[in-house]
């Protein structure tokens, strides 16, 4: 398989899109176990940040913290459709003082369940 993407700074980018409406650009992370998007990024798409189905730890580059956690009706990316896909969102100062792209796809794309 090939998908397309991009590099920035070293890094892989890759489109993905949001309950059918929404397209974003995460940095593919094959170290990373979890799938991260930054909660200003989901704000700003109308999503209300209280409606999470709860709390996990995870393991950053900084140690471990506690962020929440939300479901999406459609996360698609890289030919592989999630249907109710969970998530896991916080904010990213890098995000908010230098506008770099923070959102991150992590190994929990490939490893949860409900593909299409």
């Amino acid at each position: 398989m090939t998908f397309p993407f991009k590099r920035e700074s070293g890094l892989v980018i890759v489109r993905i899109e949001i309950d059918n409406k929404y397209e974003l650009k995460m940095v593919l992370d094959t170290g990373a176990t979890n799938t991260t998007i930054d909660s200003n990024a989901l704000y700003l798409l109308g999503y209300d940040l209280k409606d999470t189905i709860g709390t996990v730890e995870i393991e950053t580059a900084s140690g471990i913290i506690e962020t929440e956690v939300l479901k999406l009706k459609v996360f698609h990316s890289l030919d592989l459709l999630k249907i109710t896909f969970k998530f896991k969102f916080m904010i990213f100062w890098l995000t908010v003082f230098f506008l770099t792209i923070t959102d991150c796809l992590g190994l929990t794309f490939w490893k949860e369940q409900n593909s299409v």
